[in-house]
């Protein structure tokens, strides 16, 4: 295939994904799993494991930056911009449109109906999204306690990134150190080190400022999407007062039932403050980090997994990001299956991925999305 048709089938597949990419990182990568290496064989189930690993020990939405990795691959960095830019195109769109809606009207369209049975569809495809990485991540009894290990402290309320990146420490000693030979090191690993974040210093009101506090937000950003709550509420409410505690509460709604990155609030909030600009310059500002990131990051993937002592802290990482996995899909059933009607969205959803494997996606999101509909208005 031609690089030209390379660009658009990427932008194709993760367009189609933004448009129905429900239920947060953990579902998304799930898709793009089905859609990248299952449908598509873009690359190997154990090169899309370790891009997932890596990309939970850099700022950003993991997910979004998991659409650049795979970009990459078909087709170099051209790939990485179109994959990037097609998921979250149609999030900004719908986002920004839900925000011109609240700043006329001061409202938006009721669209919870259908939210829930999109929610409980998504479980389904994130279930078998674990078993598969699952299979190719738990090499071996050490690699099972330590994922174990990493879904106990996540339900204690460790962070993401401290409890993949512990189990990348575990590995690091219990396969890399102890089994090393004499003269390896951190040669090919010590890159990974130097990718970190500053921030800026800013000090005027002005879409110019509003983008360099997204671009930081956006360079700082350890974990889920939802860690974005707690950075926006000390930026831009407590610290600038650029926005009401209910106004933060309101864009943090929008990005939830939204498709695609939950960051898209971005646009949400950028809106309010600066109009068609405003809503520019922080969607710019917070995506920006995470395509310089990946574009630095994904050469070294494949150096990482070369070097004994590195690979055996990316097996533990990637067991780690399995582990994370579980743990917040056994916290979104505890969340969304509240009653008799979730519960069979869920049921009919998980029959349909393992026993009709060719329904794609987007039309397990779709059915849940009417039945949903039907069973929440009707029932």
């Amino acid at each position: 295939m031609s690089k030209r048709n390379s660009l658009i089938e990427i932008s194709k597949v993760f367009l189609k994904l933004g448009f129905i990419a429900f239920g947060g990182p953990a579902a998304h990568i799930a898709m793009m799993e089905k859609e990248v290496v299952e449908k598509r064989k873009w690359m190997s189930h154990q090169h899309f494991l370790d891009l997932v690993g890596a990309t939970n020990l850099i700022p950003g939405p993991n997910s979004t930056e998991m659409t650049m990795h795979c970009g990459h691959e078909r087709a170099g960095w051209k790939g990485l911009f179109i994959a990037g830019i097609s998921f979250i195109l149609p999030a900004v769109i719908l986002t920004g449109i839900l925000a011109w809606l609240y700043v006329e009207y001061g409202t938006v369209p009721a669209v919870e109906p259908y939210l829930f049975g999109i929610k409980p569809a998504v479980i389904a495809i994130i279930i078998s999204a674990i078993l598969k990485l699952g299979k190719k991540a738990l090499k071996t009894w050490k690699l099972g306690v330590i994922g174990v290990l990493v879904i106990v402290v996540s339900f204690l309320g460790v962070s993401e990134i401290m409890a993949i990146l512990g189990a990348g420490l575990i590995g690091l000693a219990w396969f890399g150190l102890l089994d090393r030979k004499p003269g390896s090191g951190l040669r090919s690993f010590s890159p990974l080190i130097l990718l970190t974040a500053g921030t800026s210093t800013i000090k005027t009101i002005s879409t110019a400022k509003l983008f360099l506090v997204f671009l930081k937000i956006g360079a700082v950003l350890f974990g889920s999407g939802y860690v974005l709550v707690a950075y926006l509420d000390g930026e831009l409410v407590n610290k600038l007062g650029w926005l009401t505690k209910q106004e933060l509460l309101d864009a943090i709604a929008i990005g939830q039932f939204t498709p695609g990155p939950v960051l898209s609030t971005a646009t949400f909030i950028g809106y309010q403050i600066n109009g068609l600009w405003g809503a520019i310059a922080a969607t710019s500002g917070i995506f920006l980090p995470s395509f310089l990131f990946v574009l630095l990051l994904n050469p070294l993937v494949p150096k990482i997994r070369g070097s004994k002592l590195a690979s055996g802290f990316l097996d533990a990482v990637n067991i780690g990001a399995v582990g994370i996995m579980v743990a917040v899909t056994i916290d979104l059933g505890r969340d969304m299956l509240i009653d008799w009607q979730s519960w069979t969205i869920a049921i009919l959803s998980t029959i349909i991925t393992f026993k009709l494997p060719k329904i794609g996606a987007m039309w397990l999101v779709g059915g849940g999305a009417a039945v949903g509909y039907i069973l929440k208005t009707f029932l």
